[in-house]
């Protein structure tokens, strides 16, 4: 597929967006915690990864990292850009919000608190950190793919997931310890720090030959 994609096949690309189109979307799910955005991301690798198709380099590998590395790159853009707004609105007079809930949302309360307290723990590494966590934990990208999808490395990978993994840790910790003292009988929800950051410690495949 590699080499159809590279020349310009359309029927090659659309098998390319069929293939990884969900798991792209998953990905600037958890780096944006926000639906629509990551839907936007998620067109925006697709035509970015049109337009640099000739960039490919001609082997056999999956060409999942390559977008996955698109998609990081077009979120991280995503979060610059939001940073900009907030700030902006921030000097502004500050008016009534009336949030737009869709009744199909309903459902998707607990998915809304989980994405939340991923968002918070992910808001505490730095993007270099958060980029290489993203991919090896919750895309299932190795470390040598990793390395692909970011142009870093294999050793660069392992030390900032390492960092990522020890920062989340001790966020949880803080977390758990601050629940703890607001009540005597402590219980943990779905969706709680402790539970989402602990996806941190889920192993990373190995490489691969």
């Amino acid at each position: 597929m590699r080499e159809r994609v590279r020349a310009g096949e359309r029927d090659a690309f659309a098998e390319l967006y069929d293939q990884y189109a969900r798991q792209v979307y998953r990905h600037a799910l958890w780096l944006t915690g926000d639906w629509s955005t990551a839907e936007d991301i998620m067109s925006e690798t697709f035509l970015a990864a049109w337009r640099g198709r000739e960039q490919l380099h001609a082997d056999e590998a999956s060409l999942r990292p390559w977008l996955l590395g698109i998609a990081t790159h077009k979120a991280e853009n995503t979060r610059r850009g939001l940073r900009r707004r907030l700030a902006f609105l921030a000097r502004q007079r500050q008016q009534t919000v009336v949030a737009d809930f869709a009744p199909e949302l309903a459902g998707r309360i607990d998915d809304a608190r989980r994405l939340h307290a991923v968002q918070a723990a992910l808001g505490r590494l730095k993007r270099h950190e958060r980029e290489v966590l993203t991919l090896c934990v919750w895309s299932g990208l190795d470390y040598r793919q990793t390395a692909e999808a970011l142009g870093v490395p294999v050793g660069t990978v392992r030390s900032r997931l390492s960092r990522a993994r020890a920062e989340l840790a001790r966020y949880a910790d803080e977390a758990a310890a601050g629940r703890a003292a607001e009540s005597r009988e402590p219980r943990l929800g779905r969706g709680e720090m402790t539970g989402d950051a602990a996806l941190a410690a889920l192993p990373v495949r190995e490489e691969t030959a």
